[in-house]
């Protein structure tokens, strides 16, 4: 049966590496969507380093990058957006808060200004990426985003948690991961409808 899509996600991950877990884990969780909801992966890795100059109007001479004006029009275009990170040396990885930093300009027209939004951070430690979670909620906070409540997702030990087809080894990580974007997918509805 096909279900329409109904909203759009973007996903991104706070990871360039191909074959990185954070990457494995995104497409674990754009599988298990709630119907209604189409869910990519837009791509960060080749965004300019962030440059005030290219949103100043006083720097004529610095036009804005392509890039950043693709990336701000594809958060736009979103119903809402799901970040999937790492955690480095305690906090975000230094790709997803330069893409953090392109959304958050112009300040007349910030992509992520009300964006609905949800995180899923692992480590293979433990904590599963606890403080990158609470780095980049501190880094949008400032954007009125809504998120879901409790329970946050941390995926702890990580490398034990997807199989060499990089899937879910574990029916309790899918069931948990499935209910945390069920209750993101309500938020963007509410969103939406408000």
């Amino acid at each position: 049966m096909t279900h329409s899509v109904t909203h759009t996600i973007s996903v991104i991950v706070g990871s360039l590496r191909a074959g990185s877990l954070a990457r494995k884990i995104a497409l674990n969780a754009i599988a298990l969507m709630p119907d209604g909801f189409e869910a990519k992966i837009v791509p960060i890795g080749e965004l300019p380093l962030y440059n005030f100059d290219y949103d100043d109007p006083e720097s004529a001479g610095t036009p804005t990058p392509a890039e950043y004006t693709s990336f701000r029009e594809t958060l736009k275009a979103a119903d809402g957006v799901l970040f999937v990170t790492p955690e480095n040396s305690r906090t975000i990885p230094a790709c997803l808060k330069n893409a953090v930093d392109i959304g958050s300009k112009p300040n007349s027209d910030v992509a992520w200004k009300g964006l609905p939004a949800g995180i899923i951070s692992h480590s293979v430690g433990r904590m599963g990426g606890y403080s990158s979670q609470k780095n980049l909620r501190l880094a949008l906070s400032y954007f009125d985003m809504p998120f879901p409540g409790q329970p946050e997702v941390f995926l702890g030990q990580s490398t034990s948690l997807l199989d060499s087809a990089g899937e879910f080894v574990d029916d309790s990580t899918v069931s948990f991961v499935r209910a945390y974007l069920a209750r993101f997918a309500e938020v963007v509805r509410e969103h939406q409808h408000s």
